[in-house]
Parts: C-alpha cells; sequence; structure tokens
C-alpha cells in the first residue's frame, strides 16, 4: 500500500505544470487576448481555434463546398487549404489530402488516451483539426480531418 501511495504522489509531482513550463509557450506572428478572441470570433470558432473543441458533425456548410477557392483560417485569414485538395472522407468534416505547406504547424493530442496528430494555424496557432493516415492512396494517403469552425473559405476569383 506505501509502494502504491508513493507511485501516486510520484505520478501526481512529475505531472504537475509550472509557471516556468508555462512560459516555454511559443509566441505566434498574431497574438491576442481571450477578450479580443471572444470579441473577433463567433462562439464556436472561438471553441474549436483558441479551446481546441471539435463542432458537431455534418454541422458546417463547408463539408458540402464544392467550389474554388482557398480556405483560410477563421483567426487570421492565413490561407491553410486549398479546394483542389479537398475531398468527401464520409466522416462528417472538411477533408483536405493536404495543407499549404509552412501555414500549418503540427503537435500531438493526448486527449482521448492517445496521440493524434493536432493542426493549428502557424500564424495565430488556432487549433484546426487533426491529420490521420487514412485518406486518399492515389495521393498523400493523408485525411486532414478540419472543424469547418475555424475555416472561411475564399471563392477564387474568375480571371
Amino acid at each position: 500500500m506505501k509502494r502504491l501511495i508513493l507511485f501516486i504522489s510520484l505520478v501526481g509531482l512529475c505531472s504537475c505544470n509550472s509557471n516556468a513550463q508555462k512560459s516555454n509557450a511559443k509566441t505566434y506572428k498574431v497574438s491576442k487576448t481571450e477578450l479580443e478572441w471572444k470579441a473577433q470570433l463567433s462562439d464556436i470558432s472561438y471553441s474549436v481555434l483558441r479551446k481546441a473543441a471539435t463542432e458537431t458533425p455534418f454541422s458546417s456548410v463547408l463539408n458540402n463546398n464544392h467550389d474554388s477557392g482557398t480556405y483560410v483560417c477563421a483567426g487570421c485569414k492565413t490561407p491553410v487549404f486549398e479546394s483542389d485538395h479537398k475531398y468527401d472522407s464520409g466522416s462528417g468534416w472538411p477533408s483536405f489530402d493536404r495543407e499549404i505547406k509552412g501555414n500549418v504547424e503540427f503537435s500531438v493530442d493526448y486527449k482521448l488516451g492517445y496521440g493524434r496528430s493536432e493542426e493549428h494555424c502557424a500564424t495565430c496557432g488556432g487549433h484546426l483539426g487533426h491529420v490521420f493516415d487514412d485518406g486518399p492512396s492515389e495521393t498523400t494517403g493523408n485525411r486532414h480531418c478540419i472543424n469547418g469552425a475555424a475555416l472561411i473559405f475564399i471563392p477564387k476569383k474568375d480571371e
């Protein structure tokens, strides 16, 4: 019993977040206070981009958007995905087989008890969604499963 108590105590001490750890947070080109983000974004976009929430599947109008154009981060308007790389994964979220290189960053998310590759806007740090390796095998094999609330669609201008 003493060993169990000691083990639980050690795990608790090792998992505590200190202010020193928090000071190592990345600084992004676009940085705002939580109040500024809340004033700028809709409730669902704020929850997704700033709190890493997931919107309800099949709830985004962007899921069925088939127009040509660019998908930009709803927080800072950085281009993150092109319509040419969008496909219907059947998952209920807008899906792409690749990101716009340099505009999306990746980290590991353990919220479900196992590691998932999480995607963030490289300009403002906003949570976009996750990338999985069950995408189209004829292209990249990746499925970027993205919350529509994290995106704004900019239609391609006729030239």
